[in-house]
C-alpha cells in the first residue's frame, strides 16, 4: 500500500478591527442509520410515506409500550465505529434525555450520554493534493430521532408527523480540531463518503438523513496550540452551536458569519454568550434560538426500560471482517496500482459506485488514460445528463471502447464518436465501429498517398514547414481531415516528419 504523506493546512485567520483571530470548530453529525426498521420498534423508516403512517405504539408513547432494541442498528453503529478506526465499547447504556418537544410524544429522548457505544476515533479530511487535516472523533452514540412539526398548512394550527419519531440516529461528535469553514464542509463531505462506503447511512442531506450541528468559537493565534498541549478549553473562546445544517454551502456561510459576529462582540468589549443559534440562508445570518443547555439541564438518567447493552468481541470482529475497502485505502491503491494522480484518485473514489466503474473499465488497460477518459468523457456526460455513469454507459461497453483505442483499432477522436453513438443507441461498440466504417487506417501506403497529394498541392506550406518544424502539424491535420479522422495519428506524424525532412 502506498504511504501518502500529508501537510497540515494552516488555520483560517480573520482580521478584526484590532487583532487577528483564528477559528476553532467542532461538529456533531447526526446520521440516520440505514435500516428498514426504527431503533426501538418495527415501524418502517421509509421516507415520503403518508404522515403518521410509519408509527408503532411505542413511537407514539402509548401507555405500557416498552422499547425493544434493534440489533441491526447496533451493528450499523459498530460498523461505523470500525470504519472510523474508533474504539468499540463492549458495554454501553441508554439514558433518558428529558425535554419537551411537541413532536416527541414520550417527552424524553432515549440517547447515550454516559456510556456511548463507540469511543475515540479519527478521520483524515482531504483539503487538496498533499494537504489534509486529521480530525479526532470523540464518540458516536445511538439515539432516537424526533418527529416533524408542520406550521405552514393552516394559519391557526400546527400539525405533527411522527413518521421520523424513533428512527435510529448516530450522533458522531468531533473534537474541536477543524480550523476553517472550508475544512468544516470538507469534514462533513468526507464523513458522508465514509458512511456511504460502509452502507450505514445514505447521506441524503435533502431528506434530512444527514445533518450537522456546528460549534464555532474564536481565539487569538497561538491559543489553539496551548489547548492542544493541555486539552484545557479555557484557552479557547466561548462556543456557539448552529443547529441542523444540511448544506455544505450553508455550513461555510454560517461559520463565516458567526465568527465575524463573535469577533465584533469581543473587540467591542463584550462577552460571547454560549447559546444555540439558527442560520437564516435568506439573510445570511445566525440568530439566537435558546441558551445552550448543559447535561444537567436535560435531567439525564439511565433509561429504566432498557438493560445495559452488552456485545461480544467475536461479534465485533465478525463485523470488522465484512468492512469494505474504505476511501483512503482505495485512493492509495489507485495511485499505487494504476499510476493515477492524487487528484484523479480523489475524484474516482468520491463515490464507491464511481470507483467500481473505473475498475470495471480499466481491465488490463492504461490506468492514467482510463482515469482521464472516465472523468472527462463519461463522468462529464453523466453529470450533464444528471445520471450515474453506469446508467449512461455500461462499464463493459466503456471497457470495449478503451480496448479498441489501446489496440489502435480506433483513435481517441473516433472513440468519442463511438461513445456518443453508443449512448444514443446502446449498440455494441465493436458493431458501431464495423457498421460505420470507423476503423483506424493503419495502412501506411494509404496514409502516404494522401500525404503526397497534400504536399504536392501546397509547395509554399512545405517550404514554411521546413524552415519552422512547428508548422508540420498543419500537414498532420490535413491528412486526418482527408481520411475522415481515421488515420493512425502516430503513423501520420512519422510520415510527415520523414517527408518534410527527407
Amino acid at each position: 500500500m502506498l504511504d501518502l504523506t500529508y501537510e497540515t493546512p494552516k488555520p483560517k485567520v480573520i482580521a478584526g478591527a484590532k487583532h487577528d483571530w483564528e477559528l476553532v470548530i467542532g461538529l456533531e453529525v447526526h446520521a440516520q442509520v440505514s435500516s428498514n426498521a426504527k431503533l426501538f420498534s418495527g415501524a418502517s423508516t421509509q421516507f415520503g410515506a403518508e404522515p403518521n403512517s410509519n408509527v408503532a405504539f411505542v413511537d407514539s408513547a402509548m401507555p405500557g409500550m416498552l422499547p425493544v432494541i434493534n440489533e441491526y442498528c447496533v451493528a450499523q453503529a459498530v460498523r461505523t465505529g470500525l470504519g472510523l478506526k474508533a474504539e468499540i465499547h463492549l458495554k454501553s447504556a441508554f439514558d433518558r434525555k428529558n425535554y419537551f418537544y411537541p413532536d416527541l410524544p414520550q417527552g424524553y429522548q432515549i440517547s447515550q450520554l454516559y456510556e456511548p457505544i463507540v469511543g475515540e476515533g479519527e478521520i483524515l479530511v482531504d483539503m487538496g493534493p498533499g494537504v489534509a487535516r486529521l480530525v479526532r472523533i470523540e464518540r458516536i452514540h445511538l439515539e432516537q430521532d424526533a418527529g416533524k412539526s408542520v406550521h405552514d398548512m393552516d394559519p391557526n394550527m400546527s400539525f405533527v408527523d411522527l413518521n421520523r419519531t424513533g428512527v435510529a440516529l448516530m450522533e458522531i461528535v468531533s473534537r474541536p480540531d477543524i480550523r476553517g469553514p472550508e475544512e468544516a464542509a470538507a469534514y462533513v463531505t468526507k464523513m458522508r463518503q465514509i458512511l456511504r462506503y460502509l452502507g450505514t447511512c445514505d447521506g441524503n442531506m435533502q431528506n434530512g438523513n444527514l445533518r450537522a450541528d456546528v460549534n464555532v468559537s474564536i481565539c487569538r493565534p497561538g491559543q489553539y496550540e496551548k489547548y492542544m498541549e493541555t486539552q484545557d478549553f479555557s484557552h479557547l473562546g466561548t462556543r456557539c452551536e448552529i443547529k441542523n445544517m444540511n448544506s455544505m454551502r450553508f455550513i461555510q456561510a454560517a461559520i463565516e458569519y458567526e465568527a465575524r459576529r463573535q469577533i465584533a462582540i469581543v473587540e467591542g468589549g463584550g462577552e460571547v454568550s454560549q447559546e444555540t443559534r439558527l442560520y437564516d440562508p435568506d439573510k445570511n445570518e445566525t440568530r439566537s434560538m435558546r441558551s445552550k443547555e448543559e447535561a444537567h439541564d436535560y435531567r439525564y438518567f439511565p433509561c429504566p426500560d432498557l438493560l445495559p447493552l452488552e456485545i461480544e468481541q467475536e461479534w465485533v470482529d465478525d463485523i470488522g471482517k465484512g468492512l469494505p475497502e474504505l476511501p483512503d485505502e482505495k485512493k492509495a491503491r489507485f495511485i499505487n496500482d494504476y499510476g493515477v494522480t492524487e487528484y484523479d484518485a480523489s475524484v474516482l473514489t468520491a463515490e464507491v459506485y464511481l470507483a467500481n466503474y473505473f475498475e470495471a473499465s480499466v481491465g488490463k488497460g492504461d490506468g492514467k488514460k482510463t482515469a482521464n477518459w472516465v472523468i472527462n468523457e463519461v463522468l462529464g456526460r453523466a453529470n450533464k445528463a444528471e445520471t450515474a455513469p453506469q446508467d449512461l454507459v455500461a462499464p463493459e461497453a466503456n471497457a470495449a471502447i478503451l480496448a479498441m483505442v489501446a489496440s489502435d483499432e480506433i483513435s481517441t477522436k473516433i472513440a468519442k464518436e463511438v461513445l456518443e453513438i453508443h449512448i444514443e443507441t446502446k449498440d455494441d461498440p465493436a458493431k458501431i465501429v464495423e457498421d460505420k466504417g470507423l476503423k483506424q487506417v493503419t495502412d501506411t501506403g494509404a496514409i502516404e498517398a494522401a500525404l503526397d497529394e497534400i504536399i504536392a498541392a501546397n509547395p509554399a506550406q512545405v517550404e514554411k514547414a521546413k524552415q519552422n518544424p512547428k508548422l508540420a502539424g498543419w500537414f498532420v491535420g490535413q491528412v486526418m481531415k482527408a481520411t475522415g479522422g481515421k488515420a493512425n495519428p502516430k503513423a501520420v506524424n512519422q510520415l510527415v516528419a520523414q517527408k518534410l525532412n527527407g
